[in-house]
This record gives C-alpha cells, sequence and structure tokens, in this order.
C-alpha cells in the first residue's frame, strides 16, 4: 500500500512539473500574442497596410535576423523609430517574448 501511495505521489509531482515547464514554454508565445502580434503578426509576418504604415518587417528579414536579443529587449522597453514602449510587461516578459520572436521563421 505504501509503494502504491508513493507511485502516487511521484506520479503527481511530475505532472505538476510538466505542466509548470509547459506553462513556462508558452509564456513568451502567450505574451507575444497579447502585446505584439497585432503589429508584426501572429507567424511574425505583418499584414501588408502595416508594415508600409510602420515600417515593420518579417522576423525572417535579415535586417531583423542580426539584431541582437538585447537589442530587441531594448525596443521594446524603450521603443524604437515609429514603435512605442510596450507598457506593462516585466523584464522577463520582455525576454520571453522576444525569444519568442526570434524563434519564429
Amino acid at each position: 500500500m505504501t509503494k502504491m501511495i508513493r507511485s502516487l505521489l511521484v506520479l503527481a509531482v511530475v505532472a505538476c512539473l510538466a505542466g509548470a515547464v509547459g506553462f513556462a514554454q508558452s509564456s513568451g508565445e502567450a505574451t507575444y500574442k497579447a502585446k505584439c502580434a497585432m503589429c508584426h503578426g501572429a507567424t511574425g509576418v505583418p499584414s501588408a497596410g502595416m508594415a508600409k504604415a510602420m515600417g515593420v518587417k518579417p522576423a525572417s528579414d535579415p535586417a531583423i535576423k542580426k539584431l541582437t536579443a538585447a537589442e530587441m529587449f531594448t525596443s521594446v522597453k524603450n521603443g524604437k523609430g515609429k514603435m512605442k514602449p510596450i507598457a506593462g510587461l516585466s523584464e522577463a516578459q520582455i525576454k520571453d517574448a522576444v525569444s519568442y520572436y526570434r524563434g519564429l521563421k
């Protein structure tokens, strides 16, 4: 009986940790979708109108690919060009969103 309880407890802990890891991995995506996708596009490709009006380039553009994560972080935090600073995000949320964006093709 004790062995069964111990096994169930271990299984519950593993399930909880797996859920926490899954949530941590999706936080950048959630932040990006909530704060960035309206201009940069859900897949990192802005609409033609947004690209023209605001000068937003796709995530796959060589000029974007050469930016460091620190440069992107600064752009989100302080704004750059026509992009205003994005308010209401913690530094961790910005870093997660930047990581997610950099992973888009």
